[in-house]
C-alpha cells in the first residue's frame, strides 16, 4: 500500500456533539504558543482540517481536534480545535472529548476516582477535573475562559425577518444569541433546517451591524456563531438552546448558501456565553448550577464561579460539566493518486457549496 499521509484519530461525542481527536500522523507545528500554532495551521497547513472534516472522511456536523505538545509548562497536553469554517479558540464539547480520549486511551494516566489535568487551548490554559470509574471517564468538568457580554437587547434588522432583538457575548467564541420565539421556533429536532436558516440570517446581519472584537485578542472577531434560545422541555433543565455552526460562506443573494449544522450538544462555549448574558441581566448569580438542554435533550451543567474583568468588560468565569463517549478508532489515509487530496463538498448536504 502507498499512502502520502496516515492520520490516527479517535472519534468521540460529547452529549451528542461529535469531536474527532487526532492522536498521530501530524508532524510538529511551528509556533511558540498553541494560539500561534493554530494560526500557522490556518494560514499554512489548512489542508489537514479540510482532509479530516470534508467528505469522504468527514461530514458537515463534525468537529476535529489535533493533540499537540503543550508550550506552557503548566499544561499536560495542548489541542487545536478545527471546525468547518474556522479554528475556534475554545470549545466545550471538544474539550470534553479531548479529555476523555486522553484518559481512556492511556495517553495520559487516569487516577480514580478523580483525575485532574490542565489542557492548553488556543484561548489559554483549561483546568479539567475528570470523574473516573472502572477505566471510564464518567464526567468532565472544566473551567472555561472568562465570558462576558458585549451588547444586550440590541435590535438587528434582518432582511425578510424584520427586527430581531439579540445579545452578543464571548464564551470562548463570539456569539449572537436570540430567543427562538421571535422567528416562530420551539427548538425541536424537526425544526433543524429552519434553525440553521434563521440562525445564519441573524448572524450575518449582526456581523454587519454590530461587528465585535475581543478586547485582548484583536484577531478574534465576530460574531461567528449563533445561539437560538428557548424554554426547556425537561423539568430539571433551566434553558434550552441550539447553536448553528456554519458549513459554508453566507450570501444574501443566494439562499441555497445559508448552510450550517446544529451543535447536537448544549454547547460549552455557548452555555458560557448565555450564562454571561444572564448574569449581566441580573438573572443568574454566582455558584448556582445552570442546566442547559440541547435540541436532543442532552445537557451540560454550567456554573459561574467568580467575577473578573476582560478589557473594559465585566466578566464571569464559568465551569462546564458533561460526558463524552468514544465511538471509534481509525487510521485515515491519503493515497497519492486520490483526486481529492483535501476532500470535497457537494451541494446536496453542504448547501450551495461545491468544491
Amino acid at each position: 500500500m502507498r499512502f502520502s499521509r496516515m492520520i490516527t484519530a479517535v472519534d468521540a461525542h460529547a452529549e451528542g456533539e461529535p469531536g474527532r481527536v487526532i492522536t498521530g500522523g501530524v508532524g510538529p507545528i511551528p509556533g511558540d504558543t498553541v494560539f500561534a500554532q493554530m494560526q500557522f495551521l490556518a494560514e499554512q497547513q489548512d489542508e489537514i482540517r479540510r482532509l479530516m472534516l470534508r467528505e469522504p472522511r468527514g461530514y458537515p456536523g463534525l468537529c476535529c481536534n489535533l493533540l499537540v505538545p503543550p508550550t506552557d509548562p503548566m499544561a499536560d497536553m495542548g489541542f487545536i480545535i478545527m471546525e468547518q469554517m474556522e479554528y475556534p479558540a475554545m470549545s466545550g464539547s471538544n474539550t470534553i472529548c479531548v479529555a476523555t480520549v486522553l484518559l481512556e486511551t492511556g495517553i495520559l494516566p487516569m487516577t480514580e476516582p478523580v483525575t485532574e489535568l490542565t489542557l492548553e487551548s488556543p484561548a489559554g490554559l483549561v483546568k479539567v477535573r475528570a470523574d473516573c470509574a472502572d477505566g471510564k471517564v464518567t464526567r468532565v468538568t472544566f473551567e472555561n475562559v472568562p465570558a462576558f457580554a458585549l451588547h444586550l437587547n440590541v435590535p438587528v434588522e434582518v432582511p425578510n425577518l424584520g427586527t430581531i432583538k439579540v445579545d452578543i457575548a464571548w464564551g470562548g467564541m463570539m456569539y449572537v444569541l436570540f430567543e427562538g420565539w421571535q422567528v416562530g421556533l420551539n427548538l425541536t429536532p424537526d425544526e433543524g433546517a429552519d434553525c440553521v436558516k434563521y440562525g445564519e440570517m441573524v448572524k450575518a446581519a449582526t456581523r454587519e451591524q454590530y461587528p465585535s472584537v475581543h478586547p485582548e485578542h484583536p484577531d478574534l472577531t465576530g460574531p461567528t456563531i449563533a445561539m437560538i434560545t428557548g424554554n426547556p422541555v425537561s423539568t430539571h433543565a433551566h434553558g434550552r438552546n441550539t447553536v448553528v455552526i456554519s458549513t459554508g460562506a453566507f450570501d444574501w443573494e443566494k439562499p441555497s448558501t445559508w448552510t450550517g449544522a446544529l451543535d447536537r450538544s448544549a454547547c460549552g462555549t455557548g452555555t458560557s456565553a448565555r450564562m454571561a448574558v444572564l448574569n449581566a441581566k441580573g438573572k443568574l448569580g454566582l455558584n448556582r448550577d445552570y442546566i442547559h438542554e440541547s435540541i436532543l435533550g442532552t445537557t451540560f451543567v454550567g456554573r459561574l464561579v467568580r467575577k473578573t474583568k476582560v478589557g473594559p468588560y465585566n466578566a464571569v468565569v464559568p465551569t462546564i460539566s458533561g460526558q463524552a463517549w468514544i465511538t471509534g478508532i481509525a487510521q485515515y489515509v491519503l493515497d497519492p493518486t486520490d483526486p481529492f487530496p483535501e476532500g470535497y463538498r457537494v451541494a446536496d448536504i453542504w448547501g450551495g457549496i461545491t468544491d
